[in-house]
């Protein structure tokens, strides 16, 4: 077909390399309407994307295939780069909508031969707009690299970078490069605080250290089974650590919902996956991108990864709209997961009386009912108990800090926010210091009872890790994505003071504990239907039991024993066999720390050496 199309503008005496910008441009101009659609509409604009493929893969292989007469016509090594520079960010935003993790590494493979090709090398210090092209090249293979969890490319490209960017302002005015200054900046304090040792086991799912999904106990009490397709992760913390617009915290949790890739499809080495050709040659002779995108790329032997939105500082309208997109397009036996992690604050901090009292009114129905006109539902809402009643105060006036200060209520999200969602199945992990506001939403749903993971009020300073969060990240984030790191950064030891023989077997005992844990929650009658109906999600069970086990740890720690802003919640609650005061978590808790000799930073109900 496309040596036809040649053969065609020879017949009508159209250069080749008119042709070729003729692609270009077409392509360029399609490029241009799919790159500002936003990333969480499912599957609307799959067509668009279909047609962007389609017209780059003509593009591509034209120019493959008529590479000798194209470079004798005027074509430059940096613009075949500048090509494959586009292909692999149009993969990378098609793994960002899709969250299908062969596309992350198709775009992997096409940004690591741009680098080994050194397509962009020729001419780069002659023309600064050349550099810019190499140094955003660079930038946009360091997020690739970081979130396929390449720690030796991501290494190489920062030094790479370094050296590129100290020639760039040698060679042109410093002053047009303080933004590539900052870009070196962030990825090394995201790489200072992430450290291999947070990387030791994968934070995706893996069926070789996971349970295999077919393996999960079958849950008992419930009759439906819902699985997590959608997810949204929003953080803002003042000064934290970030990457472009991905913070530490979205991060770690981004990559806890996904599926460590394997099988036929997974290629440790970076390499071309099975089936596909997109190695660039030195002349471009050989390698394709895919013909149809659509095509079924997807490892047979998992199961897809949810559809994730990632917010960072967004604007409340702005986060509300993402969330009510995400709710409409939600399937019938889908739950959507939301995390936050953000600052909390309270309605006298964000916004004046009046707001508080609107907030209120919002919280309680539009519209103030007589004493006299109370319906059922309004007796309903109006709680007896003492302690719905500090959770309604909190459902008022405490809200979550998404933006700068200085905006009333503008940068709030208020549990009453929320609420109107719950129409929805959703699972709702808060990290925030104002966490507990969140437990007002409970009783006050729409349709469907929500389940909450809300972290501590105080968290605890990690011996071992600098003191503010803004180094390492939270705690509970850090829990429930990595907890056998976070236990051990809890009692004191750093990643260079363990000994991997140690670590793996404290890693084999803890699979084994929270195995133990599920099968309990999964053969229990008593459980709430709320939990019951979650946990054939494998993902979703997993963030379950890390929960179990950080508010164990954090409930035992002698620091924070008996001391509750120190422990996280979880509405509605969970067995009571799975408390911290139970045998089953203190005996996994003193075990565990006896594999590191740490037994004396606990504080146990009994004597745990005779229970053992």
């Amino acid at each position: 077909m496309y040596s036809h199309q040649y053969q065609q503008s020879q017949q009508h005496n159209i250069p080749a390399i008119e042709v070729y910008w003729s692609l270009v441009a077409k392509a360029d101009k399609k490029l241009s309407k799919i790159r500002d659609l936003p990333y969480y509409h499912g599957n609307r604009y799959d067509t668009y994307f279909s047609k962007v493929f389609k017209v780059y893969t003509k593009l591509w292989k034209y120019q493959q295939e008529n590479r000798q007469t194209l470079v004798e016509g005027g074509l430059k090594r940096w613009e075949i780069g500048d090509i494959a520079s586009r292909i692999a960010q149009l993969y990378f935003g098609h793994y960002m909508r899709t969250s299908d993790s062969t596309y992350l590494s198709e775009s992997y493979i096409f940004y690591d031969a741009i680098l080994s090709r050194e397509y962009f090398k020729d001419g780069m210090f002659l023309d600064v707009n050349i550099a810019f092209k190499q140094l955003r090249f660079l930038s946009r293979f360091l997020t690739v690299s970081l979130l396929f969890n390449r720690r030796d490319m991501l290494h190489q490209l920062l030094n790479h970078f370094k050296i590129l960017l100290d020639e760039c302002k040698r060679t042109f005015q410093e002053t047009d490069f303080k933004e590539w200054k900052l870009v070196v900046q962030e990825i090394s304090k995201f790489l200072k605080a992430d450290t291999a040792f947070m990387n030791v086991r994968p934070r995706r799912y893996s069926v070789v250290l996971d349970l295999p999904p077919d393996s999960l106990p079958t849950v008992f009490a419930t009759k439906r089974k819902l699985k997590l397709t959608d997810a949204l992760l929003c953080s803002y913390h003042p000064n934290e650590i970030k990457f472009s617009e991905l913070t530490l915290d979205n991060f770690r949790m981004l990559q806890c919902l996904e599926w460590e890739p394997s099988g036929s499809f997974y290629q440790p080495s970076g390499g071309p996956s099975s089936g596909t050709s997109t190695n660039i040659g030195q002349n471009g002779a050989t390698g394709s991108i895919r013909s149809n995108y659509t095509q079924d790329i997807t490892d047979p032997s998992l199961p897809h990864n949810p559809r994730k939105a990632i917010l960072h500082r967004p604007s409340v309208t702005h986060f509300m709209a993402v969330l009510a997109t995400i709710c409409e397009e939600l399937p019938s036996d889908g739950i959507l997961l939301i995390y936050i992690s953000a600052s909390g604050s309270s309605v006298h901090d964000s916004a004046s009386a009046g707001t508080s009292g609107s907030s209120g009114n919002i919280a309680r129905g539009s519209q103030p009912h007589p004493t006299s006109a109370l319906s059922s539902d309004y007796d309903f809402m109006e709680h007896t108990n003492a302690q719905r009643k500090v959770d309604s105060i909190e459902f008022q006036h405490g809200c979550l800090r998404i933006g700068a200060h200085g905006n009333g209520g503008l940068n709030c999200i208020f549990p009453c926010d929320l609420a109107p969602f719950t129409r929805r199945p959703l699972f709702l992990v808060i990290d925030s210091d104002h966490s507990k506001a969140y437990k007002g939403i409970h009783g006050s749903e729409k349709g469907e009872l929500i389940a909450m993971l809300l972290s501590p009020q105080t968290s605890l300073s990690l011996p071992s890790v600098e003191s503010s969060r803004h180094q390492s990240g939270s705690p509970f984030t850090s829990f429930l994505t990595a907890p056998l790191q976070a236990f051990i950064l809890l009692i004191g030891f750093s990643g260079s003071d363990i000994d991997m023989d140690v670590y793996n077997k404290a890693e084999n005992f803890l699979s084994s504990s929270l195995n133990e844990w599920g099968s309990l929650l999964a053969t229990s009658n008593d459980i709430n239907p709320v939990w019951s109906q979650i946990l054939n999600d494998p993902i979703l069970r997993r963030l379950i039991l890390r929960f179990i086990f950080c508010r164990a740890v954090l409930a035992l720690y002698a620091p924070s024993f008996e001391k509750t802003e120190f422990l996280p919640e979880c509405v509605p609650s969970l067995l009571d066999s799975v408390l911290p005061s139970e045998d089953v978590c203190q005996t996994s808790i003193f075990q565990l720390a006896s594999i590191f000799g740490a037994t004396s930073k606990f504080v146990f109900s009994k004597d745990m050496s005779v229970t053992i």
